[in-house]
């Protein structure tokens, strides 16, 4: 028997004096001792994993709801966005609308008068389709009314409406280009310096910041008392 307490002590790393033998009473207490240990540091260690495991839990929950409030302010921002978006669509083209009337007013009076409506049938059925986010057809429908109708008083602001179709399809350099025709063919127009400020918006979605910066400059130089001058202004307060 003690013999066999001794492999049993032996086995379990508990080191024994060389000058005496553990009783089987004896061995059975130690073993109970080890044992009552063993359970101690598992029940600790398991007490431990369980209170780490849940606080990565409450980590990961409360990522998971500052994830779902930022896309819920992503969803609004963005919202937002398309409606300022459209909101501006419809008061460029709103104005537009009272322009065209006051330049019909001042078309030539000798002109025939269905042929008068023919021509601005032609032009707002183009503007309809930029209304519409048919940038492609607006872009197509009035460079025809342009090549029909050269001379129309609504040949400014058929020009106007074609870079800004382009601009709306993020084509920015040809933006540019469309809009610096209305500025050196109509200078003394309405639309000129909203066509310049078109242009500043052109090139700083091209990341030229600089060029930007001079056309919001020279628009507020050379049409200061324009709608588009005070939007310039404030642009180059925020910069």
């Amino acid at each position: 028997m003690r013999a066999r307490a001794l492999v049993f002590a032996i086995a379990l790393g508990t080191a024994l004096p060389a000058h005496a033998l553990f009783e089987d009473e004896d061995a059975r207490a130690q073993i109970k001792k080890l044992e009552a240990r063993v359970a101690r540091m598992e029940s600790e260690a398991g007490e431990r994993d369980r209170k780490a495991l849940f606080e990565i839990v409450n980590q990961i929950e409360g990522l998971r709801r500052d994830m779902a409030a930022l896309r819920g302010q992503i969803e609004v921002l963005t919202n937002r966005v398309e409606s300022l978006d459209k909101r501006q669509k419809d008061l460029y083209v709103d104005l537009d609308t009272r322009l065209r009337k006051i330049e019909l007013a001042g078309a030539d009076k000798e002109k025939d008068a269905q042929q008068l409506a023919i021509e601005t049938q032609t032009y707002e059925a183009a503007l309809a389709q930029f209304k519409a986010n048919n940038f492609g057809s607006a872009i197509q429908g009035l460079k025809e009314f342009l090549k029909t109708y050269p001379n129309s008083a609504l040949a400014p602001s058929a020009q106007y409406w074609i870079g800004n179709a382009h601009y709306a399809l993020r084509d920015y350099k040809t933006a540019i280009a469309e809009q610096q025709k209305v500025v050196a063919t109509w200078p003394d127009h309405a639309k000129a310096p909203d066509a310049m400020l078109n242009i500043a918006s052109s090139q700083a979605e091209l990341g030229d910041v600089n060029g930007a910066r001079n056309t919001l400059r020279a628009l507020v130089s050379k049409y200061p008392n324009s709608s588009a001058a005070e939007q310039a202004k404030q642009r180059l307060a925020r910069r």
